[in-house]
């Protein structure tokens, strides 16, 4: 009898039912909590660089002749630095307090990405910057804001880290148009500090004063149906001995590659195409809205389905988009669909993550199981824009990268499917 009832409790945890209970009490308490997360997200080391690179390089390229594998050697940087950065992160937001360490990192960071406006022509130092920015801007990743959000959701848990992870699809939306006109009329070293400022000036401030872990007051019933998720789960030296971690970890550096190749180099791939320079402008922005459109869809479907079938399914409609920029001219409508599902397979990946960590390890130590998780994401992500770059320098096309993506997608995606049921924690 007693194991049936377990089995029963189980299943409900592998398939949470939201019928039972609303989004209203989550979603009222915790409402400051994704907007803070959404603008320190949109703000960080996650999105400044990642939707940015494409639109500088030319300007750095014509400046000091590099060529792109040397440029795109920047992100190689950050990878480097993350590995050691982004573990460190999570235990300082385990020690400190979420709140602290992104406020912080968020400030350092806008002031390191100020200083890529003095650059000269000498490639150690904007290595040496890259190096900087990643270091102390770790705190500003999604592990950080991740951790707080998913403290104060449980039942609408998917549908709120897609919420917070809206920001870097809104600032992809954004940054693209406004950037190029800033690059335009003021020059690239404006466009730098001009995207500093955004860290600084306002993500920081508002960090810390909508920002924070729930209280223990916070965490008693409030008369509503969906209970805040109690401390609960394993410690990461017992996350460590779990299969379904190296499982995890193990899909995410081929995974992060496929996905993280594209984007920094998207303005040189359609360029390739044979489509003009204002073309390009008006349909890369698709990738943020994409983005914003899977955070949100993605999330809705997580707090429904199993979430091991939901992230099978989109980080594999890629595909779709490296077979049609592979081939010989691209219209700009192909060009526009191809991008957007690029940008709606991108708006799931971190959700899904974060949604694995804590529906699989518990919030117990969920900065520095993410934060691990994060090196594998970044290793595959920090290193895929330099193999690109690297391709088309030899190649003089991307379409070799492309399709090795299309491969590595669906292969990796199926992975996921071995996880298993959700545990139970006490």
């Amino acid at each position: 009898m007693e194991a049936d009832l377990q089995a029963d409790r189980i299943e409900q945890a592998a398939f949470p039912d939201p019928a039972g209970a609303s989004a209203d009490g989550e979603f009222a308490r915790g409402w400051t909590i994704l907007l803070a997360s959404l603008i320190g997200i949109g703000s960080g080391l996650v999105s400044l660089p990642f939707y940015t690179f494409g639109i500088f390089a030319p300007h750095l390229a014509q400046e000091f002749g590099w060529s792109m594998g040397q440029i795109m050697g920047g992100l190689t940087i950050t990878t480097l630095a993350l590995l050691v950065a982004a573990p460190i992160a999570g235990l300082l937001c385990e020690r400190f307090g979420a709140r602290t360490v992104s406020a912080a990192s968020l400030a350092l960071f806008g002031l390191s990405y100020i200083s890529l406006a003095t650059l000269g022509g000498s490639l150690t130092q904007y290595y040496v910057t890259w190096g900087v920015a990643a270091a102390v801007g770790a705190g500003s990743l999604p592990i950080t804001f991740t951790r707080t959000v998913n403290r104060w959701f449980d039942r609408h848990r998917g549908l709120a880290l897609g919420i917070a992870m809206m920001g870097t699809g809104l600032f992809g939306i954004a940054c693209k148009p406004v950037l190029a006109w800033v690059i335009g009329d003021y020059g690239w070293r404006t466009g730098y500090a001009v995207l500093g400022a955004l860290p600084l000036l306002v993500a920081t401030p508002i960090t810390l004063l909508l920002f924070r872990d729930p209280s223990p007051a916070d965490l008693q019933d409030t008369g509503n149906t969906d209970p805040i998720t109690p401390i609960s789960g394993y410690s990461r030296g017992e996350a460590l001995r779990q299969w379904r971690f190296w499982l995890i970890a193990l899909l995410l550096v081929p995974l992060s590659f496929a996905l993280a190749g594209t984007p920094p180099n998207l303005e040189s791939i359609l360029s390739d195409k044979g489509l003009d320079a204002a073309t390009i402008v008006r349909l890369t922005p698709l990738i943020g809205l994409a983005s914003i459109t899977g955070r949100l869809v993605g999330g809705f479907l997580l707090d429904r389905f199993w979430a091991p079938a939901v992230a099978f399914v989109i980080l594999s409609v890629p595909v779709a988009s490296c077979l049609f920029l592979s081939g010989g001219h691209v219209a700009p409508a192909t060009a526009g669909f191809a991008i957007f599902l690029i940008g709606f397979a991108l708006g799931v990946e971190f959700d899904v993550v974060a949604y694995l960590t804590a529906r699989y390890f518990g919030m117990r130590s969920y900065a520095a199981i993410y934060g691990l998780f994060y090196v594998c994401f970044t290793i595959g992500a920090g290193f895929a824009p330099l193999v690109f770059g690297m391709i088309r320098d030899a190649a003089h096309d991307f379409t070799p990268a492309l399709f090795a993506c299309a491969i590595i997608l669906p292969i990796s995606a199926a992975g996921f499917l071995f996880l298993g049921r959700y545990p139970r924690f006490s």
